[in-house]
């Protein structure tokens, strides 16, 4: 039992020194701007630019899908493309709760059983959820997400105006390549 208690320490340990050396992209994340429909919101999304992170290093091609489970919580499977939009596929699955009081915009996330829970803030979202910007607390993390994988010039620069008007530094946001 002493054995895990420190390997789960030195986890913990590792995974908080690989979110520090990660840049502060917006030092005062806004509160999500809208209460959020759920049934709305599942569906696929199409990752459109994100802070670059450990987790999709070398991430193409990058897709989203949420569903709603019976448990009241939303399943997820998150879909990349090694390398390139052609690249070997790497899923992710993970499950995510509705933070009460939140109207539905702030998420607790977990890929890795209850040993790690994330946060997912959905910012802000268009009136008929064709797009949405997702980030958390810390801002070190952000992402535009579409549901078309080719939203167009025009609707990537007003997400990249929403971004920059809630404090966020868009220089550093990578453009994700889709097929």
């Amino acid at each position: 039992m002493k054995n895990i208690a420190g390997l789960l320490a030195c986890l913990s340990s590792l995974l908080l020194a690989a979110c520090s050396s990660m840049p502060v992209g917006n030092p005062h994340v806004p509160e999500p701007a809208k209460t959020v429909q759920l049934d709305r919101y599942t569906g696929l999304w199409y990752e459109i630019a994100r802070y670059q992170n450990s987790f999709e290093k070398g991430c193409e091609a990058v897709t989203a899908q949420y569903d709603a489970l019976e448990d009241g919580r939303i399943g997820i499977m998150n879909t990349c493309h090694k390398q390139s939009v052609n690249g070997v596929i790497s899923t992710a699955t993970g499950k995510a709760k509705v933070v009460a009081g939140s109207n539905n915009a702030k998420l607790k996330v977990s890929f890795f059983g209850p040993f790690y829970v994330g946060d997912y803030w959905i910012l802000d979202h268009a009136d008929d959820y064709s797009w949405s910007i997702v980030g958390e607390p810390s801002g070190r993390y952000l992402w535009i997400l579409t549901r078309n994988a080719h939203p167009g010039d025009m609707l990537v620069d007003e997400l990249y105006t929403r971004a920059r008007r809630m404090g966020y530094e868009i220089k550093i946001l990578r453009m994700v390549l889709q097929r």
